[in-house]
C-alpha cells in the first residue's frame, strides 16, 4: 500500500493537461483485459475491469459493481453505467507507467491516477437479497 501512495504523490505533481489525450483506440489497447485500480487525493478511489467490446465493470471497492460501456467523444472517453444514463467523461493521458484521468478535461475537476498492481482482487458481491 505504501508503494501505491508514493506513486500517487508522483502523479499529483504532474498536471494531466500537459500530456496528449489518448484516442479511443489507444485507450482500448492499453486497458482491454486489465483490471485497474485508481486513486484520488492519496486514497484508493475505485477499480475498473475492462472487457472486450468496450464493456466495463466499476466498483468503489465496496463490493457493489456496476456494468457499463465506454465510447470516445472528441478527446474524452465517456462511460455509461447501468445505474445512470448520463455519461461520465474523462480525458485519459499516460504518465510514467500508468494512466491519469481528468474529469471532463477540466483542470479544476477530479483527477484520478492509476495505481500499480495492489495485489488485490476486484470483488463483486451478488445482488442484495432481502426481507
Amino acid at each position: 500500500m505504501l508503494r501505491f501512495f508514493a506513486i500517487l504523490l508522483v502523479f499529483s505533481a504532474h498536471p494531466a493537461g500537459a500530456q496528449s489525450a489518448l484516442s479511443g483506440a489507444e485507450f482500448d489497447d492499453y486497458t482491454r483485459g486489465k483490471t485497474l485500480f485508481y486513486g484520488y487525493s492519496g486514497e484508493v478511489y475505485g477499480v475498473e475491469r475492462y472487457l472486450p467490446n468496450r464493456r466495463v465493470i466499476w466498483s468503489f471497492l465496496d463490493g457493489n459493481c456496476k456494468e457499463g460501456v465506454w465510447y470516445q467523444r472528441e478527446d474524452q472517453i465517456c462511460f455509461v453505467y447501468e445505474d445512470r444514463s448520463d455519461p461520465q467523461c474523462w480525458v485519459f493521458t499516460r504518465l510514467g507507467g500508468g494512466l491519469v484521468a481528468q474529469f471532463e478535461g477540466d483542470p479544476q475537476a477530479t483527477q484520478l491516477y492509476e495505481a500499480e498492481d495492489l495485489g488485490e482482487e476486484m470483488i463483486c458481491l451478488g445482488p442484495e437479497v432481502g426481507v
